[in-house]
């Protein structure tokens, strides 16, 4: 039988049971275990784990735990580069995936111009299978969605409200951002369109007073800036102001 202290950092603390959060948790294993299944065990998902290092030294989730290690467990952090030797992962895309529970999330990234995919049809597995196809972070509520041995990049969003989901997902990842250039209903890319060539499925008094329109290239939706233009500009411009503070 072997044992190791396990310390939590920064947000990796939510995961863990109020009692057991900021501080060292001694484990003993019959055998030399994985240092991620200990880490799982606890409550940690391994996507958000950003860095291990084991008595001063980085190690991947791969590592086999020795008798006495002292296991220091670090999240992802926007900000800091590890360096190729403190790197579980390739870095993360500028992508999402959102599930079933995100919709309202989904279209607030949309306006930002995130590239951001919507779910609601499909299992975990199948998620997290599109997760890795198409190269994207799976957010969701779900811890347990996040424990899925093949998922690569995803994370469990804390809020349940989605403006303030919308804060945390500009506080966490650096995803560039382009407001109003996706479509909000499918995610597509927001093209400039003749406005004569799609007049007649404009309404007459956007055929007079509309300075642009723009279509969806996937689905065809066509956008212009309407009454509700002000709203959302306002609302792009508080999440912008998210981003910068």
């Amino acid at each position: 039988m072997i044992s190791a202290t396990f310390r939590f950092y920064a947000g990796l603390n939510d995961f863990l049971p109020e009692a057991c959060r900021q501080h060292a948790q001694r484990r003993s294993f019959n055998d030399r275990p994985a240092v991620k299944d200990p880490i799982e065990a606890l409550g940690v998902p391994h996507p958000e784990v950003g860095r291990v290092v084991v008595d001063g030294r980085a190690v991947g989730l791969d590592y086999r735990l020795e008798d006495g290690d002292r296991v220091a467990v670090y999240p992802e952090f926007a900000t800091l580069d590890p360096g190729d030797e403190g790197r579980l992962r390739p870095p993360p895309p500028e992508a999402f995936l959102l599930d079933v529970h995100l919709g309202a999330l989904a279209r607030r990234l949309r306006l930002l111009g995130i590239d951001t995919a919507y779910a609601n049809d499909l299992d975990d597995p199948q998620l997290v299978q599109r997760a890795q196809d198409e190269v994207r972070i799976l957010l969701t509520r779900d811890r347990k969605l996040l424990c899925h041995g093949a998922l690569v990049h995803g994370a469990w969003l804390r809020a349940t409200d989605p403006e303030l989901q919308v804060a945390e997902v500009l506080g966490r990842f650096s995803t560039p951002l382009e407001p109003f250039s996706r479509c909000l209903s499918c995610n597509g890319r927001l093209i400039e369109v003749d406005m004569a060539r799609v007049a007649k499925r404009l309404p007459d008094h956007v055929r007079r007073t509309a300075p642009r329109v723009v279509r969806c290239a996937l689905c065809d939706q066509l956008y212009w800036p309407g009454s509700h233009h002000t709203r959302l500009r306002a609302r792009v411009d508080r999440y912008l102001a998210w981003r910068s503070a």
